[in-house]
């Protein structure tokens, strides 16, 4: 069955019933949240099935747990029920010309980063106060290459740093998403080499960055990539489909026991 993007942020175990148009759903013990959340749209997708005469009613006050020929039809009244416009040619070149830095190959950056690690029992405000520190003496102009190095030796959390925080040429596959996205897809950064004036920050913590060396790759152009443009728009238009159905589905249901986003109109927003 397709996958809804929805809030999933609490990870403790769910303790209260789930009652979904009068349906307990049957959840064991040991259900955590975002599985609880799985189980509502889930059963919400059931009853609209049944409602379009796709599924036979049940009996009793329980849900019915979805088996693959279950999950087979809702995946099709899905394909029915929300319909998904394609992209224009013209929607796609916009898209393209506004992200034409995702649309390089063979591109890499030589690069080295002392790393401040947030531990569940770190200070933040400290470590990062300390961190801009450390940052604001590497980017004086009587800062030397070897400082760097010996900074990452001695302060990184990483196990290059006892390499000078050396990491070597690395791809955008090679990235967190967060640090990628700052290295290779933002504007401003595509020729800078140096230190980066300011703090990256990703899940791991708090970097300072320098950029050695920069191989930019080759830019591919809107004909090479025009199909794989369309087909990205389209699943970005799908997943937004998807998430309002299931909102007007939950707008419309008597929900106790759980939160879920919801909508009572179909002029609802992304």
């Amino acid at each position: 069955m397709q996958t809804i993007a929805m809030d999933t942020s609490m990870t403790s175990v769910w303790q209260e019933p789930v009652i979904i148009n009068g349906m307990s759903l049957p959840a064991g013990p040991d259900c955590e949240p975002e599985q609880m959340r799985e189980l509502a749209y889930g059963e919400l997708l059931r009853q609209q099935a049944v409602r379009l005469g796709l599924l036979p009613a049940v009996d009793g006050a329980t849900a019915p747990e979805l088996d693959e020929t279950a999950v087979n039809v809702i995946d099709k009244m899905l394909e029915t029920e929300v319909v998904t416009p394609e992209p224009s040619e013209e929607a796609c070149r916009r898209y393209y010309e506004a992200n034409r830095a995702r649309y390089v190959v063979d591109q890499s950056v030589h690069l080295r980063h002392i790393l401040f690690a947030v531990t569940p029992r770190v200070d933040v405000t400290a470590l990062a106060g300390r961190a801009e520190e450390v940052l604001l003496s590497l980017t004086t102009p009587e800062t030397t290459g070897s400082e760097f190095s010996e900074i990452a030796k001695t302060m990184s959390n990483c196990p290059s740093g006892q390499k000078g925080g050396d990491l070597g040429w690395v791809t955008p596959n090679d990235c967190v998403p967060e640090l990628a996205q700052w290295l290779f897809y933002l504007p401003d950064v595509q020729i800078a080499t140096g230190v980066h004036p300011r703090l990256v920050h990703t899940r791991f913590g708090l970097h300072i960055v320098e950029i050695l060396n920069r191989n930019p790759g080759k830019q591919l152009s809107f004909e090479e990539v025009g199909s794989a443009v369309k087909h990205q728009l389209h699943q970005k238009s799908r997943a937004t489909a998807l998430k309002q159905y299931m909102m007007l589905l939950v707008g419309q249901a008597d929900v106790q026991g759980i939160e879920l986003e919801g909508a009572d109109t179909p002029l609802v927003q992304d």
